[in-house]
């Protein structure tokens, strides 16, 4: 009786049936990716992508790989068992072009050509026979019967010797002194890179013995009808742009005002394209972690959403999401641990088949970091949805038109731009890019005469100045919204007041651990007075009675307008607007950005009685910002130009280590430990709840961290843990930064005053 071959360890899984499960994920590839075939420029793609799960792991029979498999004394050698696939890959039936691209694959699948070379040199290169003696230690038979069992007559009885440098040295000869690049006429490239992604769904999926995956169906979207019969029962209906997006075929821009059902309209075109056009994952793009973690909830729900096992998300802060989401039913932090881990995973892989994201964890791809081709390939025929894109600075805004131009003109890709207010001059940039096919749709007239939710009123002075104003409005018990521009505006205002009234503060000084909190109260139950900076003009679900704000450009007050009145419920509600601006406003907005903004707004005020017609709001939007500064063009030129080199340079199998450099050289931040914070962090890392420890920590600018390194404000400290469990391992060192400024959870934290140490013990964790 042949012995069976081994594929996998830990457990003890045979190499058919991994090889079975890889082959099951191809199988629901092909109902969940349609448009692959077309894009990738190959009738043949899904019959080479098969041959390649069916003879990647066919090297493992060599008879010592399979020793370290069932844990015997092996002399393996480090060897790489791809490389013995080889053989096997070159005889399958298939032209040469074709039979090369298969080839690639097998090898490629777990190390880059770069270090193949290296690896081959090194051990074979000496004696040439080396490997053919190597070879001869596979099961040759064995592997044979596998491959035949599963793909009848595939491969022949005797397997000749094949030496894996010469299909190493040709791929780096064409994809470096060739140059034949994914965005040239010649597709060789671009079909390799696409077969490379989906062979790694095929293995990684069942590695983690995942062999099916869910789809948008029509029955995931009856919250819709449930929402237009409650609509209708009440006497109202779908908006027109609601009911034209559920009509609409291809690309669409979508202009309505704030509250007006966007989301919706994005849902009702995503059911007609995956009704028309077929599947295709869905990308949700938000621009913060707030705003995603209010659209998870939201689309997640499984009575007014697509349901929990349809939607998950992507954003850096992910950990801390989902460790206090978490928490109290995990009851261990070893459960805890692997919760996340799952759920983790379950994100980032296809068995959810919307995600909410940030713009970036698409991006990356584009910058070549590892793993680039199965994300790449994650995007064939899949349906873009970019919300408030409004948000992003010119650099953001740069890389996201090369996205949209690669999605469009590679990916088939459909894509959904929605946005209250969007400068005239960047939506014919994103026409350029994505073509003629580009729906514009409008809310009407009507729509817009309703929406008249809010009335201005420009106050002089600074913001600071009139807390009495303000405090008038609390007395009569309004709800009330403060947004200032800066941390440091928005605490001394908080500090007045949260005393006296029921008050909760947010921006972007707050430990996660805090945020999180913060975020929760206010989703719960919204307190009488909310002050904050930015962070208020995103996504937050929030309706309040008054708004007074410092002076910021026009496209950021109408999303700070946005949470006040949000339900129409009342008549026009008073925007405060204070023309002075503090000092250190002008590193954040430019003073031409905000002159023109107050000559606009000062218009506003003197006609209709003050009310903003948001009908007039696109043309008001143009005045203030008829193009990008020249300082901003020039940043937008750079930043799309280096991308697009990045984009160029881009071949499968070889991560980019100069766009690995350069994606994660535009995050500004150094995370430090605030003081308080200190001891808890500690006993946290010496429990080895890393998740948790990290949760409290406050990310500083590079600038402002730079300026603390050169004081005693901020020190360089390490921790030396030693895991009980496993005390025969060396200890692990971690490294990081404590800040000696005030910190407070519900104000978050103060530059202006130090402190040193702190007693955790009379902090409950």
């Amino acid at each position: 009786m042949t012995e069976v071959l081994l594929a996998k360890s830990s457990p003890q899984i045979s190499l058919k049936q991994h090889t079975e499960d890889g082959l099951e994920v191809w199988k629901h590839l092909q109902i969940s990716f349609p448009l692959t075939s077309k894009i990738a420029k190959k009738i043949n793609f899904w019959w080479m992508l098969r041959l390649a799960v069916i003879t990647h792991d066919l090297g493992k029979g060599h008879k010592e790989f399979q020793k370290i498999l069932k844990g015997e004394p092996d002399n393996w050698n480090k060897q790489r068992h791809e490389l013995f696939s080889l053989p096997f890959t070159a005889q399958l039936p298939l032209n040469d072009l074709d039979k090369k691209f298969v080839m690639r694959v097998v090898v490629g699948h777990h190390r880059s050509f770069d270090w193949l070379r290296e690896h081959v040199s090194f051990n074979y290169e000496s004696d040439p026979t080396e490997f053919e003696i190597e070879f001869s230690n596979v099961d040759i038979s064995g592997a044979v019967e596998i491959a035949n069992q599963l793909e009848p007559n595939l491969l022949p009885e005797s397997i000749p010797f094949k030496n894996p440098k010469r299909i190493i040295i040709d791929f780096r000869k064409e994809a470096i002194h060739d140059a034949r690049k994914i965005d040239e006429e010649n597709h060789d490239f671009f079909t390799q890179l696409l077969l490379m992604g989906a062979f790694h769904q095929c293995d990684h999926l069942a590695s983690g013995f995942i062999t099916k995956f869910p789809n948008l169906e029509n029955q995931n979207f009856l919250f819709l009808e449930k929402m237009r019969s409650n609509l209708k029962s009440k006497g109202f209906d779908f908006y027109t742009h609601q009911k034209l997006g559920s009509q609409t075929i291809g690309n669409v821009i979508l202009t309505a005002p704030t509250g007006s059902g966007k989301t919706e309209t994005a849902m009702l075109w995503l059911k007609k394209q995956l009704t028309k056009t077929g599947q295709g994952r869905v990308f949700y793009v938000l621009p913060f972690t707030a705003s995603i973690n209010a659209m998870f909830r939201r689309l997640s729900n499984d009575d007014d959403g697509l349901g929990h096992d349809n939607v998950g998300m992507l954003h850096g802060k992910l950990n801390a999401y989902l460790y206090e989401n978490l928490f109290s039913e995990a009851g261990d932090l070893e459960i805890l641990k692997s919760k996340i881990k799952n759920v983790k995973e379950q994100f980032k892989s296809l068995q959810t088949p919307l995600k909410v994201s940030t713009p970036f964890q698409l991006l990356k791809h584009l910058f070549g970091l590892k793993g680039f081709e199965k994300g790449i390939f994650e995007w064939t025929g899949g349906h873009f949805i970019f919300d408030e894109i409004h948000a992003y600075n010119p650099g953001i805004t740069a890389q996201i038109i090369v996205l949209l131009e690669f999605l469009s003109q590679k990916m088939e890709a459909k894509i959904f731009i929605m946005t209250a207010t969007l400068p005239t001059f960047l939506k014919e940039n994103i026409k350029s890019v994505i073509g003629k096919d580009l729906n514009e749709i409008k809310a009407d007239d009507r729509l817009y005469n309703d929406f008249q939710r809010h009335k201005l009123k420009l106050a002089t002075g600074l913001l600071s100045d009139s807390f009495k104003l303000i405090e008038r409005e609390l007395t009569e018990g309004k709800n009330v919204l403060i947004v200032c521009n800066t941390v440091d505006s928005s605490r001394l205002v908080f500090k007045y007041f949260h005393k006296k009234y029921e008050s909760l503060l947010l921006h972007g000084r707050f430990a996660a651990k805090d945020r999180n909190k913060i975020e929760k109260d206010l989703r719960e139950n919204p307190p009488q007075l909310l002050v904050g900076t930015q962070a208020i003009e995103v996504s937050l679900d929030i309706d309040y009675d008054i708004i007074f704000t410092e002076p910021a450009p026009l496209d950021a007050l109408i999303q700070r307008f946005g949470r006040v009145n949000r339900k129409r419920s009342k008549k026009p509600c008073p925007c405060v607007v204070f023309k002075k601006r503090n000092k250190t406003d002008k590193y954040i907005y430019s003073d031409d950005l905000i002159k023109r903004t107050l000559e606009i707004l000062s218009k506003i005020e003197s006609t209709n009685e003050s009310v903003i017609q948001e009908i007039e709001l696109q043309k008001y939007i143009d005045e203030v910002y008829p193009n990008f500064s020249q300082e901003a063009q020039e940043e937008f030129d750079k930043v799309y130009s280096n991308l697009k080199r990045h984009v160029r340079q881009l071949y499968p199998f070889n991560p980019s280590k100069e766009g690995e450099e350069a994606y994660y050289k535009q995050f500004d931040g150094v995370k430090v430990v605030p003081a308080l914070y200190e001891k808890i962090y500690k006993k946290l890392l010496r429990q080895f709840d890393f998740i948790g420890a990290e949760q409290l920590k406050v990310s500083l600018r590079s600038s402002r961290f730079n300026q603390f390194f050169k004081t005693d404000a901020l020190e360089e400290l390490e921790i030396s843990l030693i895991n009980p469990l496993k005390n025969d391992r060396p200890p692990i060192n971690i490294k990081y930064y404590k800040l000696n400024k005030k910190y407070e959870p519900k104000t978050g934290l103060d530059f202006k005053i130090d402190e040193k140490v702190i007693d955790d013990e009379q902090f409950n964790f």
